[in-house]
Formats: C-alpha cells, sequence, structure tokens
C-alpha cells in the first residue's frame, strides 16, 4: 500500500474516533499513535498533516459538504462518509500539490473499503461537485503544504 493511501486511512480513523468520541483531535491522535504500531515518519506526518488541516478548517469544510449536497444534512451522515468526504475536501481546497484526481480516487476507494455498499457511488457524486463549484487555487496565505 503506498504510503499517502496509509496516511489517508489512519487519519481517516483518528478523525472517525473524534467525531463519535467528541475529544479534541490533538489529545486523541496522541493516544492512536501511542495505541497502533508507528508507520513510520512520512505516514503519521502526512496523516497529522490532514487531521490538523481537517480540524483547523472543519467550520468551512462542513460547509462546502453541505452546499454541495442534495437533501443531506451533514449530521446525518454516516460518520466514515463525513469524514472521507472531509479529508477529501481538505485536500481539494487547501493543498496544491495533490491533483483533484488523486484526492478524489483516494477517498472512492476509502469509501468502498470502510463504508457501505453505496458509499464510493456517495462520496464520489458530492467530491465531483465540489470539485467543479468550490475548488479554486488553494487558499492564498494558508501554510498547509505537506514535505511528504
Amino acid at each position: 500500500m503506498r504510503k499517502r493511501t496509509l496516511a489517508r486511512e489512519n487519519a481517516l480513523k483518528i478523525l472517525y474516533a473524534v467525531d463519535i468520541r467528541k475529544e479534541p483531535a490533538l489529545e486523541y491522535s496522541d493516544l492512536f499513535w501511542t495505541s497502533n504500531p508507528d508507520p513510520g515518519g512520512e505516514i503519521r506526518e502526512f496523516a497529522d498533516f490532514l487531521v490538523s488541516g481537517v480540524t483547523e478548517h472543519k467550520t468551512l469544510i462542513d460547509s462546502v459538504i453541505s452546499k454541495s449536497t442534495a437533501n443531506w444534512e451533514i449530521s446525518r451522515m454516516a460518520t466514515v462518509d463525513r469524514n472521507i468526504l472531509r479529508i477529501a475536501t481538505f485536500e481539494l481546497l487547501f493543498t496544491g500539490k495533490i491533483p483533484p484526481k488523486v484526492a478524489i480516487n483516494e477517498a472512492i476507494e476509502m469509501a468502498k473499503k470502510y463504508g457501505d455498499k453505496d458509499s464510493g457511488k456517495f462520496v464520489n457524486g458530492i467530491l465531483d461537485q465540489i470539485n467543479k463549484t468550490e475548488r479554486k487555487e488553494p487558499h492564498k496565505g494558508e501554510n498547509t503544504e505537506s514535505k511528504v
């Protein structure tokens, strides 16, 4: 498995738990990394980058996701789907080195792996809409580039 794919999966696990447990992301992230084998510097670095980016921009990310869904409140989405969408939306809106196609395809694959039978289609539809209507150049003044 590629390093960034593994990092995204670890970020999903952390964000999922934070969403369920209602704990601060940094506290749970530290607990996660002490409870799981350390996957290596680059994987952990990119996972932490995604978790902190989603956490920092969660209000805006959730607003963009909500705007791009018809008849779906973000609070009523499956927790897995919601957090996959948050990761991919963060990548689409706030990073410049990750091609949109890569972010979307990675999200679809995670949705197929961790979600229900329709999660891949659901995630694909929403992210396609976000990519077409919301994605611009990365926000100016944001230092959201990862070294990984």
